[in-house]
């Protein structure tokens, strides 16, 4: 089981029907066709085509991966990664809960992300190219790549406050890096992809650990 793949049937807005659309192309040909009102992520889940775990993974990483601190989403986008990372492992057809597929998304923010998507995803393929065969195509290490991802998402989901900085941008990084090497089929990127996870891992565990440690020499002082 892949991430999915897609025909040019599915593509009935594209300028070539005859020819399949990279990732990039299809995020930034999604985001032209939108409709014009409030859409639920029920329904850009149906709109995503043949390749929907993988684009709706990468379009809900992708606002995160810069700097900076959007309250509110990194959980509920956290879950929706999450829950499609942990069905792609376990071998299952991308789903959501009625909960999640009712959440509303403006369209003019969700016209952004796609465009804006497309760009990233554009210049990732542009870089990566199927390479490490013994890495990336065995059925059991792209399931292992999505256990990976789903604990990334987890740790997106954490509600943080906005110090310290790339609590978000780490772990999103780790998701789209290790998503679109695996499209890509290129193991050294998905290498990549593990060690900067391994990275998040021990940055978030440098502050658990600062934070746990203040704590403790805290509340002595102030109940003594």
């Amino acid at each position: 089981m892949r991430w999915g793949t897609v025909s040019a049937a599915e593509h009935p807005a594209s300028p070539d029907p005859s020819l399949p659309l990279s990732l990039g192309e299809e995020l930034r040909h999604r985001a032209k066709h939108l409709p014009d009102t409030a859409m639920t992520l029920g329904e850009l889940m149906d709109t995503l085509g043949g390749r929907v775990s993988a684009l709706l993974i990468l379009v809900c990483a992708l606002p995160f991966c810069a700097p900076i601190t959007i309250p509110g989403l990194s959980t509920p986008f956290g879950v929706v990664i999450a829950v499609l990372a942990a069905r792609y492992a376990a071998g299952l057809a991308p789903w959501l809960p009625r909960r999640l597929r009712a959440v509303a998304l403006p369209p003019r923010i969700v016209g952004r992300v796609l465009e804006g998507g497309g760009r990233v995803v554009g210049w990732f393929e542009r870089r990566l190219w199927p390479r490490w065969d013994w890495v990336a195509d065995a059925p059991w290490k792209l399931r292992l790549h999505a256990i990976v991802i789903l604990f990334s998402a987890l740790l997106l989901m954490l509600p943080l406050p906005p110090f310290p900085p790339f609590t978000n941008t780490l772990p999103a990084l780790t998701i789209v890096l290790l998503t679109m090497s695996s499209l890509e089929r290129d193991g050294a990127a998905i290498l990549a992809g593990h060690a900067l996870f391994l990275g998040t891992v021990g940055y978030f565990a440098f502050w658990g650990t600062v934070v746990w440690e203040t704590f403790r020499r805290l509340v002595p002082a102030l109940t003594g």
